[in-house]
């Protein structure tokens, strides 16, 4: 399926890529942008996706590719795996457990999230200040987000970053994110402290 992954990647690339072209504002813009019914539909994507947590387009784009990626794939297996810059699509038989790589932080590896079959498919989308290209306004060494729309679980980590700016910061934040409509649940982490709420179930790494 090499082919038909590279296909599915470029596909979304260029739908994203030439919309940029005659919209430039669509990749800087740090707030939601109007939804065009005209745009392709991983934009559209990603305008709803960062629209419902009030962040620019492009904090939806790893995860949206994803996704795209992801149920494409599906058409050809029943069993997938999408990893994009620390936002993931999944869909498997059997239930998969996710490592979180904090950088620096003493909890960075030494737990996963252990994703049951009844969540499939899932996104799991990771923003980080200190780790990757990720733009974060907060200090968060890793929020992870689960929502069955990977871009929205992308964008809405973005937008959960932003909000710590201290790590007195994390509970608050995730009050907020428990109220994303979408959002399963998800984890925090600042250093040595850490938070986690929701439909999960935190193992050892």
């Amino acid at each position: 399926m090499q082919t038909e992954t590279r296909d599915l990647v470029f596909l979304s690339r260029h739908q994203i890529e030439t919309y940029i072209e005659s919209h430039p504002n669509f990749s800087h813009s740090l707030v939601p942008v109007k939804e065009d019914p005209y745009a392709p539909p991983i934009v559209r994507e990603m305008m709803r996706a960062a629209g419902k947590v009030g962040v620019g387009p492009m904090a939806a784009v790893a995860g949206a590719i994803a996704q795209q990626v992801g149920e494409g794939l599906l058409n050809l297996t029943d069993q997938v795996i999408v990893e994009n810059g620390g936002d993931t699509f999944l869909k498997a038989d059997r239930p998969l457990t996710l490592t979180i790589f904090a950088g620096t932080s003493p909890l960075s590896e030494k737990f996963g999230i252990l994703v049951p079959t009844r969540q499939m498919p899932l996104g799991v989308c990771t923003s980080s200040r200190t780790i990757g290209h990720s733009l974060s306004q907060g200090i968060a060494d890793a929020v992870c987000l689960l929502s069955s729309w990977t871009a929205l679980a992308d964008s809405a980590a973005t937008a959960l970053g932003n909000r710590i700016k201290k790590k007195k910061d994390l509970e608050k934040a995730a009050e907020w994110a428990g109220q994303i409509e979408g959002i399963l649940g998800g984890v925090v982490i600042v250093g040595d402290a850490m938070t986690a709420w929701g439909d999960i179930e935190l193992v050892e790494a």
